[in-house]
């Protein structure tokens, strides 16, 4: 029963970890694909797409530039820093694999896209290895 007990509290502590450090991977990597398509990210845009109001995306990008993973220039927007571009990238990179995986078990598209956001944070990264070996196993895109 400890042991039980023990491993409970363990998956319990992962999912905690994963919802503390979820919402800075989202936004980060959002900021990141909006400077490449725009050239900066605008926090009318962020709020828009992350479909939050501007004061509670505001919020959020002071936690993000106190946690010294975004920066913003006066008169400018927002843009990542060296630490906020690796964390996008890996959380870019999280989101491919299991974007891929579950195309490759044949769900379709708009699925995948609701299902995958979120999945990411919350794969260890054993399974996301398992996903890798899979999708490579089955001639499928790998990130």
């Amino acid at each position: 029963m400890a042991d039980d007990a023990q491993r409970r509290a363990a998956a319990f502590r992962a999912t905690r970890e994963a919802h503390a450090t979820e919402m800075a991977e989202d936004y980060v990597e959002l900021i990141g694909d909006l400077t490449a398509r725009f050239g900066e990210a605008r926090l009318i845009d962020l709020a828009a797409h992350m479909g939050v109001s501007q004061p509670t995306a505001a919020k959020i990008v002071q936690r993000l530039k106190a946690q010294g993973l975004v920066e913003n220039r006066p008169y400018r927007a927002l843009f990542l820093t060296g630490a906020g571009q690796a964390l996008a990238a890996r959380s870019r990179a999280r989101h491919r694999v299991v974007s891929d995986f579950l195309l490759a078990l044949g769900i379709d598209e708009n699925t995948v896209a609701l299902d995958s956001e979120g999945m990411e944070h919350h794969v260890s990264d054993v399974t996301l290895e398992a996903m890798k070996r899979f999708i490579t196993a089955h001639g499928e895109r790998i990130v």
